[in-house]
């Protein structure tokens, strides 16, 4: 026994891998998370939502991916509460999801209660208000992360940009992908493909960092939401 450090442990080999070998290893993801898609490379992109700091994401973009995004999420054992007016395009998902157990909850704009997020119960609020969202009653917190939907760009975007630790960007107009650019810092290559962007690919970026990223459904994914599309 050591004093307050229990029972000794069993000895074995280190693992040991000479300096000249580090360049060889390579790991499948990047980070804890949710996989949402490849980056350029076909590597996986992985999204950590479950976070004990609050976590705001926007997405200016279709349907498919943020409802992608709450499957797969909902995969990794989180709560998900759906803030929408439109219901009934997500009541099949909120039946589908969980194999029973009700891990997805619809509920009007304006009316998500509080969620009681934690270590053991995280949340993510899918928040699919239209073009302008209101200032939501649940916000991000600890465990509980917020994805605010965006169909297109709209006056509500530039305070939900400069409040978001992270942007999703899907294809956009030229003059849309002109003020995303100004926004969020891009640089004149990523201003021009927004407008041409294929369907299932977005732009995650912040301030500093940026990372296109295709996301395509699973036979599953596909069979309940149907093929990827920017347009819903």
């Amino acid at each position: 026994m050591r004093g307050g450090y229990g029972l000794l442990g069993p000895r074995r080999e280190r693992h040991v891998v000479p300096a000249a070998d580090l360049d060889a290893l390579a790991l499948p993801v990047g980070d804890d998370g949710v996989v949402i898609g490849v980056d350029a490379e076909g590597h996986p992109a992985v999204l950590g939502v479950n976070r004990p700091t609050p976590y705001e994401v926007t997405l200016i973009g279709g349907l498919w991916t943020a409802q992608v995004l709450a499957l797969r999420t909902a995969a990794t054992g989180a709560r998900i509460a759906v803030e929408t007016g439109r219901g009934q395009v997500w009541s099949g998902l909120a039946q589908a999801a969980g194999g029973g157990q009700p891990c997805v909850t619809l509920h009007d704009v304006g009316r998500v209660p509080p969620q009681g997020a934690s270590a053991g119960s995280p949340v993510l609020v899918v928040r699919d208000c239209g073009m302008r969202p209101p200032r939501g009653r649940v916000v991000a917190g600890p465990w509980q992360s917020v994805l605010t939907l965006l169909p297109y760009l709209s006056p509500a975007a530039p305070r939900l940009l400069r409040n978001s630790s992270l942007v999703g960007v899907q294809r956009v107009s030229p003059d849309e992908a002109q003020e995303i650019g100004r926004l969020m810092n891009l640089p004149r290559p990523a201003v021009d493909s927004l407008p041409t962007l294929g369907d299932g690919v977005t732009l995650w970026c912040t301030p500093r960092d940026r990372q296109f990223v295709m996301t395509q459904g699973t036979e599953a994914e596909t069979g309940l939401l149907g093929p990827s599309r920017r347009i819903d």
